[in-house]
């Protein structure tokens, strides 16, 4: 069976916590005992082997226990959380959608069937040699929601090997590479997972002082908020031992804050796409963003400045889009990085970067110098067409405090005369009301600006 050896260190610690849950404490005996139980509703439901089945569901013991049940009988599982909504039909046509897996009831869980005879070459490849799958939606440089199929037995491989057993908050979402990669790692190696409903920085903070937890898994933007918000003063967060980032490029100024603020807390850079697995990471040091990618399973190199990947636990493709494999196998990841020996330097996707008559421009340069501004909360940066350059750098700004539009772009300007290129600096700027990143905690650049 595909998760015995991944289940094997929780049936040895079966009277520790796996899950804390809505304040509630589950032990792994209790897992162990509600993943049997789903055992029976699955053969009991008539899935066979290689179903491709949405687990409709956020992080708790019962949709923890759905999955590795799913996984165990072979299926091919959808997680869809709650971020989805407004796709969820969407995904579940692109998916070919063979059974639902629904957990809202009260009354209890339920397996409804579709009636829908998934076809897709990937799914009757999956199916014919009898291994588990896993399809996770990421989003393209157009913003149209891409299906990775993977096979789940290469993904589970990566926790064969005993680590270090962590309190780890669940930050990334139930349907992120992000939070199956914490999920296995938990379970893997009998750690407790802490599952947080609301996500805001003072609630962040007051469940890792509450469950003393050990290991944070974020994005940049949310810790940007963190030291914002100031909550990392008004929680004892001494517990806390790594800070794990990803998703998107890390501001040099958050990451310097950061150093100050959480001395004793180590600070890693991540690295890991939908379509790849989270590769393992080694930063140069805490308050750097050079970061080496790659270890056992994985290769680098880069072509043209951009990062290329081979990877064992890569997927095998995509239900609705071209191959982004090379000839050779190697993944196109987009990401434009600079190189120094084997420390790369992430500095943005290339579908994201602005071309002002012919010299490049990374959003997230511009973003990181403008949210060291007083008063600005936080900045996304995208393009904008012009007849004359072709692009200019457009911003739009969220402050802290009132202030008119022409107040702040003169300031702006003057504030970024000495640190930007004057073609780096936003020759358009909106000021908005609202936040500018979404319940992943990532910024929003496909907005029309």
């Amino acid at each position: 069976m595909f998760t015995e050896e991944l289940l094997r260190a929780a049936d040895e610690n079966r009277k520790k916590d796996a899950i804390v849950w809505r304040e509630r404490h589950y032990t792994y005996g209790a897992l162990l005992d509600s993943i049997t139980q789903w055992d029976d509703r699955i053969r009991a439901s008539g899935l066979a082997r290689g179903s491709v089945v949405a687990l409709d569901a956020d992080f708790s013991p019962e949709a923890v226990a759905a999955l590795l049940a799913l996984v165990r009988a072979g299926c091919v599982v959808v997680p869809l959380s709650s971020a989805i909504k407004g796709q969820r039909t969407e995904f579940l046509v692109i998916a070919e959608m063979e059974a639902i897996v629904d957990l809202s009831d009260p009354a209890g869980a339920s397996i409804q069937h579709t009636g829908t005879t998934a076809a897709h070459e990937l799914l009757v490849r999956l199916k014919t040699i009898g291994h588990p799958g896993l399809i996770l939606f990421s989003s393209g440089s157009t913003g149209k929601s891409k299906a990775a199929v993977h096979d789940f037995v290469p993904l589970l491989a990566k926790f064969a090997v005993r680590r270090a057993s962590r309190r780890m908050l669940a930050f990334l979402l139930f349907d992120h590479i992000g939070g199956v990669n914490t999920l296995l790692y938990v379970i893997s190696n009998a750690g407790t997972l802490i599952t947080v409903e609301d996500r805001s920085p003072a609630a962040i903070c007051a469940a890792i002082e509450r469950y003393s937890v050990e290991v944070l898994p974020t994005t940049p933007t949310f810790l940007h908020l963190l030291l914002l918000s100031d909550s990392h003063k008004q929680f004892d967060l001494s517990s806390l031992k790594l800070v794990t980032y990803g998703t998107e490029v890390m501001p040099e100024n958050t990451l310097r804050r950061l150093r100050e603020v959480m001395p004793h807390v180590e600070l890693q850079q991540t690295y890991g796409l939908s379509e790849l697995g989270i590769l393992r990471s080694k930063s140069k040091s805490s308050d750097s963003p050079w970061v080496k990618i790659g270890g056992e399973g994985f290769e680098t190199r880069v072509r043209d400045g951009l990062l290329e990947v081979r990877a064992r636990s890569a997927m095998l493709g995509y239900l609705n889009a071209p191959s982004p494999f090379t000839e050779d196998g190697w993944f196109r990841t987009g990401d434009a990085v600079d190189v120094d020996g084997e420390y790369f330097r992430i500095l943005g996707r290339r579908s994201e970067i602005i071309n002002v008559g012919g010299e490049k421009v990374f959003p997230a340069e511009v973003e990181t110098l403008l949210e060291t501004m007083p008063g600005v909360e936080e900045a996304v940066v995208a393009a904008q067409p012009s007849a004359i350059t072709g692009q200019v750098v457009v911003a739009r700004v969220k402050l802290s405090a009132e202030e008119s539009l022409s107040a702040f772009r003169t300031r702006m300007r003057q504030y970024c005369r000495d640190r930007l290129a004057p073609f780096k600096i936003p020759q358009k700027v909106i000021l908005v009301d609202q936040p500018m990143h979404g319940v992943r905690f990532k910024k929003l650049r496909r907005e029309r600006i």
